[in-house]
């Protein structure tokens, strides 16, 4: 009796609404993609772009459901990853999704309440803002980290953590760029700026971390 070969339809779904979500912003935007794309070497692009940040963003809103997309399937095949046949699951491909989006859509909310109650809201605004670019530069990124690992190569597992490692390193660039943009208004209430990032920062990325593992 012949094996059942492993199939791709819903990856190749997800990736194809990925890049349809990529080219709609690109089209609207191509000068602010093309910046984008170089964020990690360039700060032109925060300091530009965070001025002129509205509430709903219609490019950052397209291109952060490729994030979400995006780091929903790399979740999965790192989960999946000893797995001999890859089948991906609509169930919980889907709750990937939800947990993902949920996650950052209630932390970013919460964060813009305290902005509200503490009279900062244009400080967090900026923040959130430099964030949400280095998630939606990421984004990017594993677009075709994932097209690979799903149809071309399937590495190590030491690879799949180096993978998991860089994409942790640019994300930890991302907050070292906001700090040093808001150094002025951060030095002079350290214990405030240090309370924030490990109830804010650090404590929820802890918990995902062991919810993920236990999903």
């Amino acid at each position: 009796m012949l094996r059942n070969a492993p199939t791709y339809e819903l990856f190749t779904v997800l990736i194809i609404v990925s890049v349809i979500f990529i080219a709609i912003a690109k089209s609207l935007l191509p000068k602010r993609f093309n910046e984008l794309v170089s964020v990690l070497g360039h700060s032109n692009y925060l300091k530009i772009y965070s001025r002129e940040q509205k509430f709903f963003d219609k490019f950052d809103a397209l291109l952060f459901v490729n994030f979400i997309l995006s780091a929903a399937i790399f979740s999965f095949l790192w989960l999946h990853y000893k797995s001999e046949m890859l089948v991906p699951s609509i169930d919980e491909l889907f709750k990937l999704v939800f947990a993902i989006g949920s996650f950052i859509l209630i932390k970013v909310l919460v964060e813009r309440l305290l902005g509200s109650l503490f009279d900062i809201d244009k400080l967090i605004d900026q923040y959130l803002f430099q964030k949400i670019s280095y998630k939606n530069f990421l984004g990017l990124l594993l677009l075709p980290i994932n097209a690979i690992l799903i149809f071309s190569y399937r590495p190590p597992i030491t690879v799949i953590y180096i993978i998991v490692i860089l994409l942790m390193l640019i994300n930890i660039l991302g907050l070292i760029s906001t700090i040093k943009t808001h150094l002025n208004s951060i030095k002079h209430d350290y214990f405030y700026f240090i309370l924030y990032l490990c109830a804010l920062e650090i404590a929820p990325y802890i918990i995902l971390y062991k919810l993920f593992f236990s999903f």
